[in-house]
Protein backbone atom coordinates (compact mmCIF):
# COMPACT_ATOMS: atom_id res chain seq x y z
CA UNK A 1 0.00 0.00 0.00
CA UNK A 2 0.89 3.69 -0.38
CA UNK A 3 -0.17 6.20 1.06
CA UNK A 4 1.10 8.96 -1.46
CA UNK A 5 -1.57 11.63 -1.55
CA UNK A 6 -1.32 11.70 -5.50
CA UNK A 7 -2.80 14.19 -7.44
CA UNK A 8 -5.70 11.66 -8.90
CA UNK A 9 -6.71 11.29 -5.03
CA UNK A 10 -6.35 15.01 -3.97
CA UNK A 11 -8.33 15.75 -7.36
CA UNK A 12 -11.14 13.60 -6.06
CA UNK A 13 -10.61 14.85 -2.35
CA UNK A 14 -11.44 18.57 -3.59
CA UNK A 15 -14.09 17.63 -6.35
CA UNK A 16 -16.46 15.69 -3.78
CA UNK A 17 -15.17 18.86 -0.84
CA UNK A 18 -16.95 21.11 -3.54
CA UNK A 19 -19.91 19.45 -4.37
CA UNK A 20 -20.42 18.78 -0.84
CA UNK A 21 -20.54 22.23 0.03
CA UNK A 22 -22.52 22.84 -2.94
CA UNK A 23 -25.21 20.23 -1.59
CA UNK A 24 -24.58 20.62 2.36
CA UNK A 25 -27.08 19.85 5.14
CA UNK A 26 -29.62 22.59 3.83
CA UNK A 27 -29.96 20.74 0.94
CA UNK A 28 -30.57 16.84 2.33
CA UNK A 29 -32.70 18.74 5.12
CA UNK A 30 -35.30 19.45 2.73
CA UNK A 31 -35.07 16.50 0.08
CA UNK A 32 -35.66 14.21 3.44
CA UNK A 33 -38.73 16.52 4.68
CA UNK A 34 -40.43 16.65 1.34
CA UNK A 35 -39.12 12.77 0.28
CA UNK A 36 -37.62 14.08 -3.08
CA UNK A 37 -34.62 12.13 -5.37
CA UNK A 38 -32.20 14.72 -5.73
CA UNK A 39 -31.80 14.77 -9.67
CA UNK A 40 -29.38 18.04 -9.36
CA UNK A 41 -27.11 15.63 -6.96
CA UNK A 42 -27.34 12.97 -9.02
CA UNK A 43 -26.35 14.75 -12.19
CA UNK A 44 -23.49 16.59 -10.57
CA UNK A 45 -21.81 13.39 -9.83
CA UNK A 46 -21.72 12.50 -13.50
CA UNK A 47 -20.53 15.22 -14.79
CA UNK A 48 -17.59 15.01 -11.43
CA UNK A 49 -17.01 11.78 -12.99
CA UNK A 50 -17.58 9.98 -9.85
CA UNK A 51 -20.59 7.36 -11.38
CA UNK A 52 -17.92 6.46 -13.54
CA UNK A 53 -15.21 5.57 -11.18
CA UNK A 54 -15.08 2.03 -11.68
CA UNK A 55 -15.88 1.71 -15.01
CA UNK A 56 -12.69 0.68 -17.68
CA UNK A 57 -12.20 3.93 -19.97
CA UNK A 58 -12.88 1.83 -22.84
CA UNK A 59 -16.36 2.47 -21.81
CA UNK A 60 -16.26 5.83 -21.07
CA UNK A 61 -15.04 6.22 -17.42
CA UNK A 62 -12.17 6.66 -15.40
CA UNK A 63 -10.82 3.11 -14.78
CA UNK A 64 -9.94 3.21 -11.46
CA UNK A 65 -10.69 1.37 -8.29
CA UNK A 66 -12.41 1.34 -4.75
CA UNK A 67 -9.75 3.10 -2.98
CA UNK A 68 -11.02 6.13 -5.19
CA UNK A 69 -14.29 5.60 -4.54
CA UNK A 70 -14.46 4.84 -1.17
CA UNK A 71 -12.11 8.65 -1.03
CA UNK A 72 -14.92 9.99 -3.11
CA UNK A 73 -17.65 8.59 -0.37
CA UNK A 74 -16.70 9.56 2.25
CA UNK A 75 -15.50 13.14 1.52
CA UNK A 76 -18.90 13.65 0.54
CA UNK A 77 -20.06 12.47 3.47
CA UNK A 78 -18.04 13.92 5.64
CA UNK A 79 -18.30 17.43 4.02
CA UNK A 80 -21.86 17.83 4.03
CA UNK A 81 -23.97 15.12 2.13
CA UNK A 82 -24.16 12.59 5.27
CA UNK A 83 -25.51 9.23 4.30
CA UNK A 84 -25.91 10.49 0.52
CA UNK A 85 -22.47 10.36 -0.12
CA UNK A 86 -22.89 6.92 -0.56
CA UNK A 87 -25.55 6.44 -1.18
CA UNK A 88 -26.06 7.96 -4.31
CA UNK A 89 -23.18 5.61 -5.33
CA UNK A 90 -22.83 2.58 -4.27
CA UNK A 91 -25.88 0.83 -6.13
CA UNK A 92 -25.47 1.82 -9.79
CA UNK A 93 -21.67 3.12 -9.70
CA UNK A 94 -20.25 0.38 -7.67
CA UNK A 95 -21.99 -2.46 -7.46
CA UNK A 96 -23.63 -2.92 -10.05
CA UNK A 97 -20.39 -1.10 -12.59
CA UNK A 98 -18.51 -4.20 -10.69
CA UNK A 99 -20.73 -6.82 -11.69
CA UNK A 100 -20.85 -5.97 -15.16
CA UNK A 101 -17.18 -5.09 -15.40
CA UNK A 102 -16.06 -8.05 -14.02
CA UNK A 103 -18.64 -10.98 -14.75
CA UNK A 104 -20.69 -9.25 -18.29
CA UNK A 105 -20.47 -10.07 -21.50
CA UNK A 106 -18.73 -7.95 -24.47
CA UNK A 107 -22.61 -7.08 -25.37
CA UNK A 108 -23.62 -6.46 -21.58
CA UNK A 109 -20.64 -4.02 -20.98
CA UNK A 110 -21.11 -2.26 -24.17
CA UNK A 111 -24.68 -1.56 -23.49
CA UNK A 112 -24.50 -0.60 -19.96
CA UNK A 113 -21.39 0.72 -18.56
CA UNK A 114 -21.15 3.66 -20.44
CA UNK A 115 -24.58 5.27 -19.56
CA UNK A 116 -23.52 4.20 -15.61
CA UNK A 117 -20.16 5.99 -16.43
CA UNK A 118 -22.50 9.26 -16.92
CA UNK A 119 -24.91 8.33 -14.51
CA UNK A 120 -27.31 8.08 -17.94
CA UNK A 121 -28.22 4.78 -16.46
CA UNK A 122 -29.52 3.61 -12.44
CA UNK A 123 -29.67 0.49 -11.49
CA UNK A 124 -30.89 -1.09 -8.14
CA UNK A 125 -30.06 -4.54 -6.79
CA UNK A 126 -32.92 -7.52 -5.90
CA UNK A 127 -31.17 -9.30 -3.25
CA UNK A 128 -32.91 -8.97 0.12
CA UNK A 129 -36.43 -11.05 0.37
CA UNK A 130 -38.70 -11.35 3.46
CA UNK A 131 -38.20 -14.54 3.88
CA UNK A 132 -34.55 -15.07 3.53
CA UNK A 133 -33.21 -11.85 5.49
CA UNK A 134 -29.57 -12.08 5.87
CA UNK A 135 -29.24 -15.46 4.51
CA UNK A 136 -28.68 -15.04 0.68
CA UNK A 137 -28.69 -18.04 -0.23
CA UNK A 138 -32.03 -19.21 1.00
CA UNK A 139 -33.70 -16.71 -1.86
CA UNK A 140 -36.51 -17.79 -3.04
CA UNK A 141 -37.48 -15.88 -6.30
CA UNK A 142 -37.04 -18.47 -8.99
CA UNK A 143 -35.91 -17.90 -12.65
CA UNK A 144 -36.78 -21.56 -15.07
CA UNK A 145 -35.55 -21.46 -18.55
CA UNK A 146 -38.05 -21.41 -21.30
CA UNK A 147 -36.74 -21.85 -24.91
CA UNK A 148 -34.37 -18.72 -25.10
CA UNK A 149 -35.99 -16.99 -22.37
CA UNK A 150 -35.95 -17.27 -18.20
CA UNK A 151 -39.43 -16.68 -16.43
CA UNK A 152 -38.77 -14.80 -13.51
CA UNK A 153 -41.31 -15.17 -10.41
CA UNK A 154 -40.88 -13.85 -6.93
CA UNK A 155 -40.52 -10.87 -4.28
CA UNK A 156 -37.85 -8.67 -3.10
CA UNK A 157 -37.81 -6.15 -0.19
CA UNK A 158 -35.89 -3.01 0.89
CA UNK A 159 -34.67 -2.51 -3.04
CA UNK A 160 -33.29 1.12 -3.29
CA UNK A 161 -33.80 2.99 -6.20
CA UNK A 162 -36.53 0.13 -7.38
CA UNK A 163 -39.04 3.05 -7.59
CA UNK A 164 -36.76 4.88 -10.56
CA UNK A 165 -33.68 2.31 -11.74
CA UNK A 166 -33.58 1.57 -15.25
CA UNK A 167 -32.22 -1.78 -14.37
CA UNK A 168 -31.83 -4.16 -11.55
CA UNK A 169 -29.07 -6.90 -11.39
CA UNK A 170 -31.58 -9.87 -10.07
CA UNK A 171 -30.67 -12.45 -7.58
CA UNK A 172 -32.18 -15.60 -8.38
CA UNK A 173 -32.36 -19.15 -8.00
CA UNK A 174 -32.83 -21.49 -11.17
CA UNK A 175 -32.02 -24.78 -9.41
CA UNK A 176 -33.46 -25.16 -6.12
CA UNK A 177 -31.21 -25.07 -2.89
CA UNK A 178 -32.70 -28.67 -1.95
CA UNK A 179 -31.58 -30.25 -5.22
CA UNK A 180 -27.84 -28.48 -4.99
CA UNK A 181 -24.71 -30.29 -3.32
CA UNK A 182 -23.57 -26.46 -1.50
CA UNK A 183 -25.85 -23.90 -0.89
CA UNK A 184 -23.59 -21.30 -3.10
CA UNK A 185 -24.55 -23.66 -5.90
CA UNK A 186 -28.06 -22.81 -8.31
CA UNK A 187 -27.65 -19.38 -7.60
CA UNK A 188 -28.05 -16.62 -10.92
CA UNK A 189 -28.26 -12.90 -11.32
CA UNK A 190 -29.91 -11.03 -14.15
CA UNK A 191 -30.29 -8.01 -15.72
CA UNK A 192 -33.97 -6.96 -16.10
CA UNK A 193 -35.29 -4.13 -17.57
CA UNK A 194 -37.60 -2.08 -14.86
CA UNK A 195 -40.37 -0.88 -16.98
CA UNK A 196 -41.76 -4.50 -17.59
CA UNK A 197 -45.29 -4.21 -16.85
CA UNK A 198 -45.05 -7.62 -14.54
CA UNK A 199 -42.71 -6.04 -12.16
CA UNK A 200 -44.96 -3.76 -9.54
CA UNK A 201 -42.99 -1.59 -6.96
CA UNK A 202 -43.92 -0.48 -3.52
CA UNK A 203 -42.52 2.15 -1.62
CA UNK A 204 -41.77 1.52 1.78
CA UNK A 205 -41.93 3.90 4.86
CA UNK A 206 -39.09 4.24 6.58
CA UNK A 207 -37.58 5.81 9.58
CA UNK A 208 -34.68 8.17 7.50
CA UNK A 209 -32.85 8.69 3.38
CA UNK A 210 -36.31 9.80 2.33
CA UNK A 211 -34.32 11.49 -0.44
CA UNK A 212 -34.32 7.78 -2.11
CA UNK A 213 -37.10 5.21 -1.94
CA UNK A 214 -36.42 1.71 -0.71
CA UNK A 215 -39.39 -0.87 -1.91
CA UNK A 216 -41.27 -4.28 -2.23
CA UNK A 217 -40.55 -5.51 -5.75
CA UNK A 218 -43.04 -7.97 -7.22
CA UNK A 219 -42.25 -10.58 -10.35
CA UNK A 220 -44.96 -12.19 -11.81
CA UNK A 221 -43.95 -14.23 -15.07
CA UNK A 222 -41.15 -11.33 -16.03
CA UNK A 223 -39.83 -12.55 -19.24
CA UNK A 224 -35.91 -12.00 -19.97
CA UNK A 225 -33.83 -13.09 -22.76
CA UNK A 226 -30.98 -15.27 -22.23
CA UNK A 227 -28.64 -12.75 -23.05
CA UNK A 228 -29.47 -11.33 -19.73
CA UNK A 229 -28.05 -13.38 -17.89
CA UNK A 230 -25.02 -12.24 -15.71
CA UNK A 231 -22.24 -14.71 -15.15
CA UNK A 232 -23.17 -18.49 -15.94
CA UNK A 233 -25.94 -20.10 -14.80
CA UNK A 234 -26.15 -21.49 -11.47
CA UNK A 235 -22.94 -19.97 -10.58
CA UNK A 236 -24.35 -16.66 -10.08
CA UNK A 237 -22.85 -16.56 -5.96
CA UNK A 238 -19.21 -15.31 -7.33
CA UNK A 239 -21.07 -12.96 -9.23
CA UNK A 240 -22.35 -11.83 -5.97
CA UNK A 241 -19.49 -11.69 -3.89
CA UNK A 242 -17.65 -9.73 -6.58
CA UNK A 243 -20.22 -6.92 -5.73
CA UNK A 244 -20.77 -7.39 -1.97
CA UNK A 245 -17.40 -6.17 -0.70
CA UNK A 246 -17.20 -3.16 -2.38
CA UNK A 247 -20.64 -2.54 -1.01
CA UNK A 248 -19.05 -3.12 2.31
CA UNK A 249 -16.39 -0.85 1.93
CA UNK A 250 -18.75 1.98 0.59
CA UNK A 251 -20.50 1.61 4.22
CA UNK A 252 -17.19 1.50 5.86
CA UNK A 253 -16.97 4.79 3.91
CA UNK A 254 -20.23 6.24 5.21
CA UNK A 255 -20.10 4.91 8.80
CA UNK A 256 -16.21 7.12 9.12
CA UNK A 257 -17.89 9.98 6.87
CA UNK A 258 -20.99 11.14 8.51
CA UNK A 259 -19.45 10.73 11.90
CA UNK A 260 -16.53 13.11 11.06
CA UNK A 261 -19.47 15.39 9.59
CA UNK A 262 -21.50 15.42 13.33
CA UNK A 263 -18.59 15.15 15.09
CA UNK A 264 -16.93 18.30 13.37
CA UNK A 265 -20.03 20.10 13.85
CA UNK A 266 -20.23 19.73 17.75
CA UNK A 267 -16.54 20.64 17.47
CA UNK A 268 -17.70 24.08 16.25
CA UNK A 269 -20.54 24.06 18.36
CA UNK A 270 -18.48 23.15 21.05
CA UNK A 271 -15.96 26.24 20.53
CA UNK A 272 -19.05 28.67 20.17
CA UNK A 273 -21.74 27.81 22.87
CA UNK A 274 -20.76 29.09 26.49
CA UNK A 275 -21.94 27.91 29.94
CA UNK A 276 -20.54 28.90 33.07
CA UNK A 277 -18.42 31.45 31.76
CA UNK A 278 -16.66 29.38 29.05
CA UNK A 279 -16.85 26.93 25.84
CA UNK A 280 -18.77 23.67 26.59
CA UNK A 281 -15.64 22.33 24.58
CA UNK A 282 -12.96 23.06 27.53
CA UNK A 283 -14.69 20.41 29.37
CA UNK A 284 -13.67 17.12 29.05
CA UNK A 285 -16.41 14.79 29.75
CA UNK A 286 -17.50 16.87 26.00
CA UNK A 287 -13.88 16.62 24.09
CA UNK A 288 -12.79 13.46 24.68
CA UNK A 289 -15.94 11.60 23.65
CA UNK A 290 -15.51 12.85 20.56
CA UNK A 291 -12.20 12.96 20.05
CA UNK A 292 -11.69 9.10 21.40
CA UNK A 293 -14.29 8.12 18.72
CA UNK A 294 -12.58 10.22 16.07
CA UNK A 295 -9.18 8.09 16.89
CA UNK A 296 -11.56 5.29 16.07
CA UNK A 297 -12.78 6.38 12.96
CA UNK A 298 -9.43 7.43 11.65
CA UNK A 299 -8.39 4.01 12.39
CA UNK A 300 -10.88 2.04 10.60
CA UNK A 301 -10.35 4.10 7.57
CA UNK A 302 -7.20 3.04 7.44
CA UNK A 303 -8.96 -0.50 7.46
CA UNK A 304 -10.75 0.89 4.74
CA UNK A 305 -8.26 2.21 2.43
CA UNK A 306 -6.24 -1.21 2.79
CA UNK A 307 -9.65 -3.87 2.20
CA UNK A 308 -9.50 -1.47 -0.83
CA UNK A 309 -6.11 -2.01 -1.94
CA UNK A 310 -6.76 -5.76 -1.81
CA UNK A 311 -10.08 -5.51 -3.33
CA UNK A 312 -8.06 -3.44 -6.60
CA UNK A 313 -5.37 -5.58 -6.27
CA UNK A 314 -7.26 -8.96 -6.91
CA UNK A 315 -6.69 -9.99 -3.89
CA UNK A 316 -9.44 -12.14 -1.03
CA UNK A 317 -10.23 -9.23 0.84
CA UNK A 318 -13.39 -10.65 2.72
CA UNK A 319 -12.26 -10.64 6.21
CA UNK A 320 -10.75 -7.01 5.59
CA UNK A 321 -13.72 -5.64 4.51
CA UNK A 322 -16.43 -6.97 7.26
CA UNK A 323 -13.12 -5.68 9.90
CA UNK A 324 -13.43 -2.32 7.67
CA UNK A 325 -17.26 -2.09 7.80
CA UNK A 326 -18.02 -3.26 11.45
CA UNK A 327 -15.06 -0.63 12.85
CA UNK A 328 -15.96 2.07 11.03
CA UNK A 329 -19.97 1.64 11.70
CA UNK A 330 -19.23 1.30 15.57
CA UNK A 331 -16.71 4.43 15.52
CA UNK A 332 -19.43 6.08 13.59
CA UNK A 333 -22.04 5.79 16.02
CA UNK A 334 -20.18 6.46 18.71
CA UNK A 335 -19.42 9.83 17.31
CA UNK A 336 -22.52 10.55 16.25
CA UNK A 337 -24.41 9.85 19.41
CA UNK A 338 -21.10 12.15 21.43
CA UNK A 339 -21.63 15.01 19.04
CA UNK A 340 -25.57 15.14 19.48
CA UNK A 341 -24.80 14.82 23.24
CA UNK A 342 -22.73 18.08 22.76
CA UNK A 343 -25.35 20.03 21.39
CA UNK A 344 -27.98 19.31 24.28
CA UNK A 345 -31.44 20.29 23.60
CA UNK A 346 -30.35 21.49 20.17
CA UNK A 347 -29.05 17.91 19.05
CA UNK A 348 -32.85 16.67 18.42
CA UNK A 349 -34.20 19.76 16.69
CA UNK A 350 -34.19 19.37 12.78
CA UNK A 351 -31.94 22.78 12.25
CA UNK A 352 -28.79 21.39 13.29
CA UNK A 353 -29.20 18.13 11.12
CA UNK A 354 -27.10 16.04 13.85
CA UNK A 355 -30.91 13.74 14.65
CA UNK A 356 -31.10 13.21 10.94
CA UNK A 357 -27.22 11.99 10.81
CA UNK A 358 -28.48 10.02 14.03
CA UNK A 359 -31.04 8.61 12.15
CA UNK A 360 -28.93 7.78 8.79
CA UNK A 361 -25.91 6.23 10.51
CA UNK A 362 -28.31 3.69 12.25
CA UNK A 363 -28.94 2.30 9.33
CA UNK A 364 -25.40 1.04 8.89
CA UNK A 365 -25.81 -1.00 11.67
CA UNK A 366 -28.13 -3.08 9.38
CA UNK A 367 -26.92 -2.94 6.08
CA UNK A 368 -25.63 -4.02 4.11
CA UNK A 369 -24.96 -6.61 6.50
CA UNK A 370 -25.64 -6.41 10.31
CA UNK A 371 -22.88 -6.02 12.53
CA UNK A 372 -23.74 -9.52 13.66
CA UNK A 373 -22.62 -11.22 10.52
CA UNK A 374 -19.72 -9.03 10.61
CA UNK A 375 -18.72 -10.15 13.90
CA UNK A 376 -19.65 -13.81 12.73
CA UNK A 377 -17.38 -13.64 9.65
CA UNK A 378 -14.37 -11.81 11.58
CA UNK A 379 -14.67 -14.67 14.49
CA UNK A 380 -14.84 -17.60 11.92
CA UNK A 381 -11.35 -16.42 10.38
CA UNK A 382 -10.19 -15.79 13.92
CA UNK A 383 -11.12 -19.62 14.57
CA UNK A 384 -13.89 -19.60 16.08
CA UNK A 385 -16.38 -22.56 15.16
CA UNK A 386 -18.57 -21.24 12.67
CA UNK A 387 -22.23 -20.06 14.19
CA UNK A 388 -24.92 -19.78 11.26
Amino acid sequence: MNFEDTHERSMIRQTAAEIAEQYGPEHWREKEENGEFSTEFWNELGEAGFHGLLVPEEYDGAGMGMQEMGLAMETLCAEGCGMAGTWYLVLTAGMAAVGIRENGTEAQKERYLPDIATGARNFSIGITEPEAGTNTLNVATRAEKDGDEYVLNGKKAWITFADRADNMILVTRTTPREDVDRGTDGISLFVVDMDDPNIDVSPIPKHAMNYSKSCEVFLENVRVPEENLLGEEDDGWWVLVDMLNPERIGFAAAGTGIGKLASNAAIQYANDREIFGAPIGTHQAVSFPITEAYAKMETAALMREKAAWLYDQGEECGYETNVAKATAVDAGIEAVKHSMQAFGGWGYATEYDVERWWREINLTRLAPVSQQMAYNHIGQQLGFPKSY
